[in-house]
């Protein structure tokens, strides 16, 4: 147990951080739906969904290549190999954008604002400078300065989104004649989250110099082109992870059952909203990959690692059942985050959302063997097929069904990955996962979601909502406590209160 306990501090840091810095952006939506139209969030939405595309272009999976390389040749030689590989592209790529910026605005819709396409070039570039030195961070064990590094640039963004949206054109109307007035636009809104994303990411490069100029001018073409070849099926990997994750924003502007482009954008705007509200799930996924990824790498040489990797699941997923509960049967209370009421509309997707981002949660560590075996490509096509179904489902039902066709979408998606790869897995790095018991526990919440909903038909008083969601989830706890009382208790802090010889 003592590798879990380690994953267990590590992911402790990087989700803390993770969890901290995501929900202090969170806090942004109550305050974006408030500030924007449905219209100006869906535009907001829709360049939030072209970034992660060009990122995965932009880092060419080499964060998740130098923790390979990094634990088998010199750590040295590949970190020079990764910065230097990564400063030369990300020149070309950023240049590239800019020369494209009308086309693309184009085919996003936001033809008003190309200007919009050279920040998100810039935004991208700095991010993806910033790649190597976190994943250094990480590869080094130094959680707190990640920590800190992560939130600080969080903080940042949200006191100057704050600071473009609300104090400028209070200063404005105040003083039309102040400075202000020299560079500030009331239709420039989404420029300005932009903006603000701009400065968070150099302020950040600026924190990580010290890793970042911590590199020689040495690169070793031999391991560099080892590295491509380890590294690259993994940009396939990532652009189809795209289609399943942000795509749709893209594919619901352009074939919303709406008639005007604004309407479309609308329509992106209350399910971009309604999909923040699975933020939980998505969080503790994001902390387990921070902490899992070198984890698994450090710990394949260990005989006993399959056993290890199977408990890893096992409390993984009993993470994300918690989650799910507690997103969906306080759900009247999360709502209260999106405050624009007419968004409320979209609430209907979030139990599918939840469930599917538990799936992607769990095709993420299931996907150890693929990553241990030198068998990127293998996770490249179930990506692919993933990103097939997305595609083919979002073609044919947003027509008819909206953001509704996305919501499944994503949750068939996930859905099938997931089964894919533990099929498959399986064939090639036999895990023992208590997979029945794991299945059990995901259909129990669901089912206990249920039970809610048939409660509140006999009484929809908001005490009686809540009562009985507390209810339930302590019902949950016990059970859970119960079943796993064994594995509880050889876990740090909490193992002790569990203890038969404790009272």
């Amino acid at each position: 147990m003592s590798g879990i306990k380690k994953l267990a501090g590590q992911t402790l840091w990087y989700g803390l951080s993770s969890i901290a810095a995501r929900f202090i952006n969170y806090l942004l939506t109550p305050y974006l739906t408030f500030k924007f139209s449905e219209w100006q969030y869906g535009e907001m939405s829709i360049v939030y969904a072209f970034i992660p595309f060009m990122n995965v272009v932009f880092t060419y999976g080499m964060e998740t290549t130098f923790f390979r390389f990094a634990n088998k040749s010199d750590k040295s030689a590949v970190y020079n190999n990764t910065s230097i590989s990564m400063i030369i592209s990300t020149v070309l790529f950023s240049l590239l954008l800019i020369a494209l910026q009308t086309p693309l605005s184009l085919l996003l819709k936001i033809d008003k604002h190309p200007e919009y396409m050279s920040m998100c070039a810039a935004i991208i570039a700095l991010d993806a400078l910033s790649t190597i030195p976190f994943a250094k961070l990480r590869q080094d064990g130094r959680p707190v300065k990640f920590a800190l590094t992560k939130v600080s640039g969080i903080l940042i963004n949200v006191a100057l989104t704050y600071f473009f949206l609300s104090v400028c054109p209070a200063l404005l109307e105040k003083n039309p004649n102040s400075l202000v007035g020299l560079f500030f636009k009331k239709d420039w809104a989404v420029g300005y989250v932009l903006l603000a994303n701009l400065i968070q990411n150099a302020f950040i490069l600026l924190f990580l110099f010290k890793q970042f100029i911590g590199f020689e001018w040495k690169f070793d073409k031999q391991l560099w082109k080892q590295m491509m070849i380890y590294g690259l099926p993994l940009i396939f990997a990532g652009f189809a992870g795209m289609i399943n994750e942000t795509f749709d924003r893209i594919m619901l502007g352009w074939w919303a059952p709406v008639k005007t482009v604004e309407a479309a954008k609308a329509e992106v705007g209350v399910y971009s909203a309604c999909y923040k509200l699975s933020i939980l799930i998505t969080l503790a996924v994001q902390a387990f990959r921070m902490g899992a990824e070198p984890f698994f790498f450090k710990q394949s040489t260990e005989t006993n690692a399959p056993k290890v990797y199977a408990r890893v699941m096992k409390f993984f997923v009993i993470t994300l059942c918690f989650m799910f509960l507690f997103v969906m049967l306080y759900l009247n209370l999360w709502k209260l985050f999106i405050r624009n009421p007419r968004m409320w509309d979209g609430l209907k997707v979030v139990p599918v959302l939840l469930l599917a981002n538990m799936f992607l949660g769990i095709y993420y560590s299931l996907s150890v063997w693929y990553k241990l075996g030198n068998k990127t490509m293998a996770g490249a096509w179930i990506t692919f097929i993933g990103a097939i179904i997305t595609l083919i489902i979002n073609y044919f039902f947003i027509p008819y069904f909206s953001y509704m066709a996305c919501a499944w979408a994503t949750f068939i998606c996930y859905g099938s990955m997931m089964v894919i790869s533990y099929v498959w897995g399986q064939k090639e790095y036999r895990i023992p996962y208590a997979w029945k018991k794991l299945i059990a526990y995901i259909v129990i919440v669901i089912l206990l979601y249920g039970l809610h909903q048939v409660l509140l038909t006999f009484n929809d008083s908001l005490l009686f909502y809540y009562f009985t969601a507390t209810l339930i989830m302590a019902g949950f706890l016990i059970f859970i406590s119960k079943v796993e009382r064994k594995e509880f208790e050889k876990l740090p802090v909490i193992g002790k209160y569990l203890s038969t010889g404790v009272k």
